[in-house]
């Protein structure tokens, strides 16, 4: 292979469409627009959602839900995470410095995912029942 010998593969390019040039190409009068309406004229269009003065589906539709914005300061950790860590003692920092859980984070929870063989002590970490079941079976506890 040589320098200039590198071209597009078979198909990667093709002829820009030129309109407005002329009957026999096909393009010419409207250039494709078609006739009329906004769509035909220069710089006509419309933003999105719009429909043409009908209320547009966002708004016909009832607003629902909620989407609390202290989410974001919550994190959740399975008991396989806290096998795969390893230590004797867990609490924010540690699992912050590991990267369990991220640097915003303020209040993290152990689920019931996974299994757990060693003693865990957790501190000031919550956790569901059903994860605390596990850790104190497998000698750990939660404070």
């Amino acid at each position: 292979m040589e320098l200039n010998g590198i071209k597009p593969s078979q198909g990667a390019k093709h002829a820009k469409r030129r309109v407005g040039r002329g009957i026999g190409s096909g393009l010419g009068k409207t250039a494709g627009r078609g006739h009329k309406g906004q769509k035909s004229r220069s710089g006509g269009y419309h933003k999105v959602g719009f429909e043409g003065g009908q209320m547009p589906m966002h708004r016909r539709l009832p607003k629902r839900g909620f989407k609390s914005h202290l989410l974001k300061f919550n994190a959740e950790v399975t008991l396989d995470a806290l096998e795969r860590l390893g230590l004797a003692e867990v609490d924010l920092l540690t699992l912050k410095q590991s990267g369990l859980v991220g640097q915003m984070i303020k209040n993290v929870k152990v689920i019931k995912s996974g299994e757990l063989s060693k003693a865990v002590k957790l501190n000031g970490i919550s956790a569901t029942a059903g994860a605390k079941v596990i850790i104190e079976a497998a000698g750990g506890s939660v404070a």
